[in-house]
């Protein structure tokens, strides 16, 4: 791990102490500086208090669940937050993404693959941050510097997901992306993310785009998976 990576602030939100000490030491063993929060409350007062680089965060939590702490937090910021919960049905994976979550871990997990999804999620935010100033396609334009999107001129509320899903649909205008090269790009390569979970989030940004100006962008190639149309068919 690099000096970058080694100054990085974790906060750890989790109740049962056994988990979250083991967590802590290993994370400061690979370098990073952390943080413990043991209820949802004390997750937002760390969140203030500790400035994390990112968050692990339990949904099932004391006094305020994981999902509302998330919700509190995207209010106002874009820190990368990967849920580690023992839910696994891609009902509750959809719930936490789509509430903001960069990632999602289902326990038991082995800490050689929480460290991995750790250092994608971190390196997708830098590459959010060093995005063109601009991206434009047709009626879609995207300011990646403030994570906007606007439809003929007007912003629209994607989650982050659906956001990172869209810019690299239209960073390749016409390319067709399988499920599978979709869960590379958001959540990394060799990812057990459902590829159902991209069919319900295609349908989220045809019910915003698509539909809402009655137009079709998004093109389903039966068999294979999905692509941006460059020009209207």
């Amino acid at each position: 791990m690099n000096q970058t990576e080694k100054s990085q602030r974790i906060l750890i939100v989790e109740d049962d102490s056994g988990i979250s000490d083991f967590i802590n030491l290993e994370l400061q063993h690979e370098g990073f500086e952390t943080s413990i929060a043991a209820t949802g409350r004390q997750a937002l007062e760390q969140f203030e208090s500790f400035n994390p680089d990112l968050i692990l965060l339990d949904v099932m939590l004391p006094e305020l669940s994981g999902l509302e702490v998330l919700r509190r937090i995207r209010k106002t910021s874009s820190v990368p937050v990967i849920m580690v919960t023992a839910r696994g049905e891609t009902y509750d994976r959809v719930n936490g993404l789509d509430a903001g979550a960069d990632d999602y871990i289902p326990k038991p997990f082995e800490i050689e693959e929480l460290l991995a999804r750790m250092r994608a999620v971190l390196r997708r935010m830098t590459k959010v941050e060093n995005s063109p100033s601009v991206l434009k396609l047709r009626d879609i334009e995207i300011i990646p510097d403030e994570m906007i999107v606007k439809l003929k001129g007007q912003a629209i509320n994607l989650s982050k997901t659906e956001y990172m899903m869209l810019k690299k649909l239209v960073e390749n205008p016409d390319k067709v992306f399988s499920r599978e090269d979709l869960i590379d790009v958001i959540w990394g390569k060799g990812h057990f993310i459902d590829e159902n979970t991209i069919d319900v989030y295609i349908g989220y940004l045809r019910s915003k785009i698509d539909n809402a100006i009655k137009e079709e962008y998004i093109k389903t190639i039966r068999g294979v998976g999905y692509k941006l149309l460059s020009k209207a068919e």
